[in-house]
């Protein structure tokens, strides 16, 4: 870590009031804090993070320093290496910082296969902890499963169900996904009869039904796993029941039998409560649903496909919960395998944790229709936040919190009139639909980070790491969290209720982020530096950045160097306007 990235870390902490996510800070003069082994159990178990000691928290994060950095970082080297299982190599070095030392620790994520980590001397149960915002939260005992199963290829789904046979398919079912297998994989089942093909195909183990043939092709699998379906509950307010009425739902809806009907069923209960919708398309509109089916179809899919099928969840069902402002498909078990948060959606990321049911349901039709219920593995989200976009909708919220994965899709048009109307009053020229559609999730309130963005607009990182950093240059966002975890929120003033009622504001407010005047007032008669500047009127130096090339591209400043990389490039100014008139273009 550079210095300029730990003061940067420091001020969000400081503006924030608060730890995060990924970075934890604590007060150690001469020795470690008694909970850093719980900090680093949870930033190895979690996405990684940034242990800082020697900041207060208590006193609005000053710089309280620690006294012999050497000695400190040898004993966090020796209770990572010694305290910890397994062995953890975070990177730690001393910083100087407001004229104290800092001691910094780098810590990354486990790979999955090592997880969980844990302090020696207690059980994994009791010595195992996850980062939930801002703090240290030991796991539960179902957490530490989760994750010792995800160490390998999980074979729950592959395994006999005592008292089943052949009886308990679903005949129709079986007779298609027969007719398919053969006719896609004849090399493989054209020359078996019905038993061994399905002995092949794993449906059958010996004489019994695998919990994948039960699930996927079974006339009626809840006979022996009754919490093995999906519930879905339209709710009538924000919070739940309408307390005042005591209305407690709108729908209620137990989905069962095989897969295939649950999704079916599930499909129905949706198109049942869901209404439709005016869209803004381009120069005209359109009606769509409140959510894309297509989208929909993929996150049930998923949650009934990835879900956790070990014994220990099999009380636990798929919930689907609709809400005046969201939809939130939940399943048991975390993501498995190199899936995370932050790689959703990227191509060639796909992971299967019931891989047999996947394979089973890739020959298995959806009711009333030849295509399957499983088309191309890893092709799910992809197509889940194309239909999104192309409905102009938000893309959804995932959350994996190892025990359960959450898909929330938030109930309102991405680029509606309000919206549009609201970048328009912004009068910035030559935004990019993506950067608009950035802005938009920022107006409805989303988090907008990297992958947000690129998910949102289906772009490469490089493209979107330029154009965050120019909505940054052009003052309409703010990043914070520091560079490696930037997020990103709208700059103040731009909120959408400043906007909503006073547009003649929001206009003017661009004209005040017309910083022509301030560059040219700071750089005088003299000839400046990119650097001097950002000193002079305290902008960023994207800002500058930015302004900058604008003048010189209008004329009114010339450069001393051809290239405007170079750090030693000087600005002057022309002569060929007048201060009052470059700052009235």
């Amino acid at each position: 870590m550079l210095d300029d990235e730990l003061a940067e870390m420091i001020e969000n902490l400081r503006e924030l009031g608060d730890d995060h996510a990924t970075v934890e800070a604590k007060r150690a003069g001469t020795k470690l804090p008694k909970s850093v082994r719980e900090t680093l159990s949870a930033f190895a178990n979690t996405s990684g993070g940034v242990l800082v000691l020697g900041l207060d928290e208590a006193t609005g994060f000053q710089a309280t320093g620690v006294q012999d950095a050497a000695k400190l970082a040898a004993d966090l080297c020796a209770m990572c290496s010694e305290d910890m299982e397994p062995p953890l190599r975070p990177l730690i070095q001393t910083h100087r910082f407001e004229g104290v030392d800092l001691l910094v620790a780098e810590v990354a994520e486990l790979d999955p296969a090592a997880k969980p980590a844990h302090c020696r001397g207690t059980s994994m149960a009791q010595g195992s902890f996850v980062r939930v915002a801002d703090g240290d939260r030991k796991l539960t005992p179902y957490e530490v499963h989760v994750l010792l199963a995800n160490r390998g290829q999980p074979r729950e789904d592959e395994q006999a169900v005592p008292g089943t046979n052949i009886e308990h398919l679903d005949t129709p079912l079986v007779e298609t996904f027969l007719s398919r297998i053969r006719r896609r994989r004849a090399r493989a089942f054209a020359h078996l009869d019905a038993t061994a093909a399905l002995r092949r195909a794993k449906v059958l183990v010996a004489d019994e039904l695998s919990l994948a043939g039960l699930l996927a092709l079974g006339e009626y699998p809840q006979e022996f796993f009754p919490q093995l379906m999906l519930t879905f509950v339209h709710y009538p307010t924000k919070t739940g029941p309408e307390p005042s009425s005591g209305a407690r739902f709108i729908d209620n809806v137990a989905a069962e039998g095989p897969i295939p009907v649950i999704l079916d069923e599930a499909l129905i209960a949706l198109r049942r409560n869901m209404s439709r919708r005016s869209t803004v398309l381009g120069a005209g509109r359109a009606d769509t649903w409140e959510y894309p089916e297509a989208a929909l179809r993929e996150a049930i899919v998923n949650a009934l496909v990835h879900r956790d099928y070990s014994a220990i969840s099999h009380g636990t069902q798929v919930q689907v919960e609709m809400y005046p402002d969201r939809l939130v498909i939940r399943n048991p078990g975390g993501l498995h395998g190199s899936v995370s948060e932050e790689n959703l959606g990227e191509e060639g990321t796909s992971s299967a944790r019931n891989a047999t049911l996947l394979k089973i349901l890739e020959d298995v039709p959806l009711p009333g229709s030849d295509r399957p219920i499983c088309e191309n593995r890893g092709s799910g989200i992809p197509t889940m936040l194309a239909a999104l976009r192309e409905a102009r909708l938000n893309p959804p919220r995932f959350d994996d919190n190892i025990a359960t994965f959450t898909v929330t899709f938030p109930n309102h048009t991405l680029m509606g009139e309000e919206v549009v109307r609201w970048i328009g009053s912004l009068q910035e020229p030559g935004l990019t639909e993506s950067q608009c559609h950035g802005l938009a999730m920022l107006y409805h309130g989303e988090t907008l980070n990297n992958q947000t963005y690129r998910n949102a607009n289906d772009l490469d990182s490089r493209i979107a790491t330029s154009e965050l950093g120019d909505l940054v240059s052009r003052e309409l966002v703010v990043p914070t969290g520091g560079r490696r975890h930037a997020r990103y929120r709208l700059a103040e003033g731009l909120v959408p209720e400043a906007t909503e009622e006073h547009e003649d504001e929001a206009g003017a407010l661009s004209q005040r982020t017309n910083r022509r005047k301030e560059l040219l007032r700071a750089l005088g008669d003299e000839e400046c530096t990119r650097a001097e500047l950002v000193n002079r009127t305290g902008l960023t130096d994207r800002t500058v950045s930015r302004w900058l090339s604008n003048l010189v591209r209008e004329g009114v400043l010339a450069m001393t160097e051809p290239s405007t990389r170079s750090p030693n490039v000087r600005y002057r100014r022309t002569g060929q306007s007048t201060l009052d008139e470059a700052a009235e273009q």
